[in-house]
């Protein structure tokens, strides 16, 4: 379910276009968004924070009104073909907006033809700016899981390739050599969670082969299927995983390590690899139906911010999910909520509210809302309410500002 109906006092959640950008940002592939004009500068000033100090090929096709009513996609093409022999992408999209879904615009025979042009791996994606950024997402690590990650992973020296110095803990034979899948700045705090995850399980005798896609190159990525089990983050990383595991076999845990959930987690792994069965620590949780908190999130990360609440403070956490729930996620006592309206009359009765600022509006006077800053939510107005909960002193620091409600 999503939230379709109109809103009128809160924001609504980045679209799925924007979604796809965010996964392949680092990716080195180039990226053309099919829209007159817009698409980009909203995507680069609002859901981006990488876009001024890292470089991508995220282009915008510069749709005209005659383009739009006479077909021309032979200047699509066109731009596209002198583009890629410009800069030589790893990869080539091409993502639809409301216009040229209109026009009935055949991406996919676009994409077979400028990939016939080029010999560059040129593809489709689902999108139509309709729909939320964690479908981008899904389709975008999808098509890395399928098209990406190499079938007989080995590098040419023999070893695998790492862009990073791995621990003593991840150099050890006994070290489980796992994939982060779902990772990108619209759910993750920026320059800091791909280091923060990587260390965490370094210590805990895990051995991080790619993060998928912030903080990993592409080289790592190909090598992914080296690795032994997949922990889904967020949502996005759930369909690329159930590809992970049809073609290699690998086993995946649906989770973000947060506080003492970090240690459920890496028990939840270590319990995949032992028994190739996948595992969902979310639905651990305390669960009396008679909750004064809630949160309201993406669901993978605020059950497992839930999650870790519950252990620490011994309270239920009612999650609240505005978006598309990944599956083993949501509880009972859980629920998606379809509109501005319901989501306000269900936190009626709430006396803590975990969310982004922007949720201000909706919540009830009697109640305090500890802000969570959501970049899909609020862009960057809330930088700095962004924050990295997988470091030990920024969830205890967190949980104190709880208690002290």
């Amino acid at each position: 379910m999503f939230m379709r109906e109109a809103v009128s006092r809160i924001a609504t959640y980045s679209a799925d276009t924007f979604g796809v950008c965010s996964a392949l940002f680092e990716l080195g592939g180039m990226i053309v968004i099919h829209d007159p004009s817009g698409c980009n500068s909203t995507y680069t000033t609002h859901d981006e924070p990488r876009w001024y100090d890292t470089d991508s090929l995220i282009f915008i096709s510069g749709l005209t009104e005659m383009d739009a009513l006479m077909g021309n996609d032979e200047k699509l093409v066109h731009d596209v073909i002198e583009g890629a022999r410009q800069f030589s992408p790893r990869f080539i999209v091409l993502l639809c907006t409301p216009v040229p879904l209109m026009m009935g615009t055949d991406f996919p025979a676009l994409a077979q033809e400028i990939e016939k042009a080029t010999g560059i791996p040129t593809f489709s994606g689902t999108t139509n700016s309709m729909e939320t950024y964690e479908k981008g997402i899904s389709w975008a690590l999808q098509m890395v899981a399928d098209h990406i990650v190499k079938e007989n992973p080995v590098s040419n020296s023999g070893r695998f390739y790492c862009s990073w110095q791995p621990s003593f803990a991840s150099q050890s034979q006994k070290a489980i050599p796992i994939n982060i899948i779902g990772m990108t700045p619209l759910d993750f705090a920026y320059q800091g969670s791909e280091k923060t995850i990587r260390q965490l399980f370094s210590k805990r005798g895990f051995s991080v082969r790619s993060i998928w896609a912030m903080g990993s190159r592409i080289e790592e990525i190909e090598m992914a299927g080296q690795a032994q089990v997949n922990l889904v983050v967020s949502y996005g990383g759930l369909e690329a995983a159930k590809v992970m595991q049809k073609r290699f076999g690998h086993p995946y845990v649906i989770g973000v390590p947060m506080g003492p959930f970090q240690d459920t987690l890496c028990q939840a792994l270590r319990q995949a690899v032992h028994t190739g069965e996948n595992q969902y620590p979310c639905l651990q949780r305390i669960d009396d139906g008679k909750s004064t908190m809630a949160m309201i999130g993406e669901s993978v990360y605020a059950t497992s911010l839930a999650a870790a609440l519950e252990m620490t403070i011994g309270m239920h956490v009612q999650v609240l999910c505005a978006l598309e729930p990944a599956e083993h996620t949501l509880q009972q006592t859980d629920c998606c909520v379809s509109s501005e309206q319901e989501l306000q009359l269900r936190l009626k009765s709430k006396k803590i509210i975990i969310a982004d600022p922007l949720y201000r509006p909706i919540c009830p006077k009697q109640g305090t809302l500890i802000p969570l800053g959501h970049e899909a939510f609020s862009g960057r107005m809330y930088e700095q309410q962004i924050l990295d909960l997988m470091k030990p002193d920024i969830f205890h620091d967190f949980v104190k500002q709880i208690k002290g409600v």
